[in-house]
């Protein structure tokens, strides 16, 4: 630069403005002030209410605009009040509002009679007379599999009075569950078989919407241009909720197996909840996975993994995992990073990222090819390692001396699986765990309520862990529901299927 002419000086002084203006209008574009997609925001550039920061503080600073328009404001006075009332105006069907009916009625195929076994006073066995009518009786759709596809069958079921040689008058009646109230809803989830859908299909709405990433509105358009079937929105979302809740108590059980597991990967992403940045935790073993939504505090673990764990842990870098004894280091994630440095602009930071990258690939290499001789390879690579970053540590580059002073500070849970072969240097498992609702998240922006959380996470873990084990989830949840809408409790998750 000293050696320009000034001319040539004032040009390369310009270019560099003219390009980091171009940078910086670039780092402040997101959704609201560019064709950027809403899911491209940072989550961390959102406050508690969801709005970004520079909106907020947009909000409370008074532009030259803002004062031009106080006329006009107050002409506009009958428009700003109206605006309060529809902030306040709740989801779903309005108070009031034209309700929507069948155009034609259900026409069973079946009829299943429910009568009751003995009496409620004295325990006496009773019987239904044969010309006996029932009392009440409810339509079910159900989803039946056939040879050649799919099918949903309408039955109607009867519930029958029975009177003892006591006297006393016993009804039978549709079972009942589990009964979840959230908050400011209208009305509480109650699991029971006083319902329109059946079991199956319920799962099936709730595989179209966890598993395929269906909106509801899609799944009511499905439903009736393929399957001649026709439920309403609000029936789509209550069966898929009750296909989470129904499954709450299965995740219990999956997160004490957990416990027992040897190696668990650990991995965590952001997530929304009502707009709110909330984290989706996903832990991970051979056969077993338990999600859960929650805060990022190292707290939020121990819904996962207990304080009597015993097992190793698999994790990136996140401190709230470094109080953990038995950990490897997950060694992509500073692949990257080393990767990342090679490309820097310091020739010497440069060719310090390439050596560090050059001995972590190494490393997993030797310990890849196995043998007896593998820590006997392992031993000057994690010489060079260690060297490399005692140098870089002392560097000025800031990239290059962050790296380093940071596999110096987890080193040993960076060289970890040299000492346990069996250990894995990645946490790739956990990652691809989360890839579905990664996914999910930049379709629908997470969930609206903690009861929606919990459930997704549920339907989430009993999926990820029937995948795992070979065996089939959707039955599964169907025969969970069956149960729990009776208020019987669930049968433990099927044992790993060997082919």
């Amino acid at each position: 630069m000293e050696a320009l002419e000034h001319e040539r000086l004032v040009d390369v002084a310009w270019n560099l403005r003219e390009f980091a203006v171009g940078q910086v209008e670039r780092l402040e574009q997101n959704s609201t002030n560019s064709s950027r997609p809403p899911s491209s925001d940072s989550p961390y550039q959102k406050d508690a209410k969801g709005d970004s920061v520079a909106n907020e503080a947009e909000k409370q600073s008074p532009s030259a605009d803002d004062t031009d328009k106080k006329d006009t404001a107050q002409v506009s006075t009958p428009t700003d009040q109206s605006q309060p009332e529809l902030a306040k105006r709740s989801s779903g069907k309005q108070p009031g509002g034209q309700g929507f009916w069948r155009s034609e009625p259900l026409i069973p195929k079946a009829r299943i009679p429910h009568c009751p076994e003995q009496c409620a006073a004295c325990n006496a066995r009773v019987q239904v007379p044969h010309d006996c009518a029932p009392y009440m009786g409810h339509h079910v759709l159900e989803l039946e599999k056939t040879p050649s596809g799919i099918c949903i069958v309408c039955t109607l079921h009867h519930y029958y009075i029975a009177v003892c040689h006591c006297g006393h008058e016993t009804k039978a009646r549709p079972g009942e569950g589990y009964i979840s109230s959230v908050k400011g809803r209208k009305k509480d989830l109650k699991l029971t078989e006083y319902v329109l859908v059946g079991p199956m299909l319920a799962t099936f709405l709730a595989a179209l919407s966890n598993r395929y990433r269906m909106s509801r509105v899609k799944i009511r358009e499905f439903l009736a241009y393929w399957l001649n079937t026709e439920l309403g929105v609000g029936t789509i979302d209550r069966c898929i909720r009750e296909a989470g809740i129904a499954c709450f108590p299965v995740v219990e059980e999956l997160v004490k197996e957990l416990q027992e597991a040897d190696i668990v990967g650990l991995d965590e992403t952001p997530w929304y909840e009502n707009g709110r940045l909330k984290w989706l935790w996903v832990a991970i073993s051979k056969f077993t996975a338990v999600f859960h939504i929650g805060t990022r505090k190292k707290e939020e673990l121990l819904n996962l993994i207990m304080v009597g764990f015993t097992g190793w842990l698999v994790t990136d870098g996140y401190m709230g995992y470094r109080d953990r004894e038995r950990r490897q280091r997950c060694l992509a994630h500073l692949i990257r990073k080393a990767i990342a440095l090679s490309g820097a602009v310091d020739q010497k930071a440069a060719k310090m990222g390439d050596w560090l990258l050059r001995e972590l690939k190494g490393l997993i290499k030797a310990m890849a090819e196995g043998g007896e001789d593998a820590k006997k390879k392992c031993c000057p690579i994690l010489a060079r390692l260690k060297r490399a970053c005692i140098l870089g540590e002392k560097e000025e580059h800031s990239k290059l001396r962050s790296l380093a002073r940071e596999i110096l500070n987890d080193w040993d849970a960076v060289v970890a699986f040299v000492k346990n072969p069996n250990l894995p240097p990645t946490n790739n498992d956990a990652e691809r765990a989360l890839r579905h609702a990664v996914i999910s998240r930049r379709i629908s922006f997470g969930t609206r309520t903690p009861e929606g959380s919990r459930a997704y996470a549920a339907l989430l873990s009993i999926i990820e862990t029937c995948r795992l084990r070979n065996q089939d989830p959707w039955s599964y949840i169907a025969q969970t529901i069956a149960l729990a809408r009776k208020g019987i409790a669930p049968l433990p998750i099927p044992p790993v299927l060997t082919a």
